[in-house]
């Protein structure tokens, strides 16, 4: 395995990330606890939840499997942000949000602290001091370790980063957006401002929901598949992007690998990028994203990845989570 640094921190992360969100719902506890298990024994060492995966089971579910001196073996993150159920206060970044979640998020997870705290979206009704001095309050109290974002604008980015300078607070050291060959948005502002500002990249949706594997050509829908569990998945099956999941799946194909790994390497040698964040609903899933980790991607290949995926720079998101109303 692979390890790098997370942005201009000290944390090491593994190359491969493990995403849960499928943890207590496409994979039931013990399905999930298996998967842990085996991306733990494989090197993997990020662990990614949120406190609203499906409805806090992710969490708890990862606390039950941390046990017997396991937690110290991963970077476990988590997040907050997220509307969690009705109620005016039932979501959103404001102090009274973070310090009552990272509580609840520490109970389930069973442990003392968590190593990164994100937030998982803009809260556009709380001030950004409010949250950073309520995240400052976390570390300071030992809860957390480290900070970051997801979900944010380039230009939201900078203004967080621009308080905690002048307020001496702690500064985000990473941020999770959507990012994969079939959704390159973030190149135009967020990743040369996370190259120059020292922020870890996290991609998540690194195969576009599985458009990237080539499991919906043909407009199948793969029993267990996420079109399959979310049917709203379909608004995201354009005929542009089905026809790029083709074209990495016949390029793999001439490289004896899969189009899943392929994406994945593609990512890994974006110079942006601390780790990858790829969910399993299935141990061997975790075996078969590990084949990434191995490619060594000549600049031929890179070169024609990059053309075959040119129009995903300009087009709209493929997955968009934005402030709280």
């Amino acid at each position: 395995m692979k390890y790098n640094q997370l942005g201009r921190s000290g944390l090491t992360v593994s190359a491969l990330g493990l995403g849960t969100n499928s943890f207590g719902g496409r994979a039931d506890e013990a399905t999930s606890i298996r998967i842990l298990d085996e991306a733990i024994a494989q090197g993997i060492n990020f662990i990614d939840t949120a406190n609203v995966y499906t409805n806090t089971q992710s969490e708890s579910i990862i606390g039950k499997a941390l046990t017997g001196g396991k937690r110290a073996q991963v970077v476990l993150a988590t997040k907050v942000g997220m509307p969690r159920g009705e109620g005016p206060n039932m979501g959103g970044s404001s102090r009274r949000e973070v310090m009552e979640q990272i509580d609840a998020s520490l109970t389930r997870l069973q442990t003392d602290y968590v190593d990164l705290y994100q937030i998982h979206t803009l809260d556009a009704k709380t001030p950004v001091e409010e949250t950073l001095r309520a995240l400052e309050d976390i570390i300071r109290a030992g809860k957390v370790r480290y900070i970051g974002t997801s979900n944010y604008l380039a230009w939201e980015l900078m203004r967080a980063l621009s308080i905690s300078e002048r307020e001496h607070l702690a500064k985000f050291v990473s941020i999770q957006p959507c990012y994969s060959l079939a959704d390159r948005t973030i190149e135009v502002e967020l990743e040369p401002l996370c190259l120059e500002q020292g922020i870890g990249i996290i991609p998540y949706y690194p195969l576009a929901g599985g458009i990237l594997t080539g499991k919906y050509a043909g407009n199948q829908t793969p029993s267990g598949s996420r079109l399959e569990k979310e049917p709203r998945f379909k608004q995201r099956l354009d005929d542009a992007r089905l026809a790029l999941g083709a074209g990495v799946q016949d390029l793999a194909q001439t490289l004896g690998t899969t189009a899943s790994a392929l994406s994945i390497a593609w990512l890994m040698a974006r110079p942006s990028v601390a780790t990858v964040i790829v969910g399993a609903s299935r141990p061997e899933q975790v075996l078969d994203n590990l084949q990434s980790t191995a490619l060594t991607l000549s600049e031929d290949v890179l070169q024609r990845l990059d053309e075959m995926s040119e129009p995903f720079k300009y087009t709209r998101p493929f997955a968009v989570f934005r402030p709280l109303a």
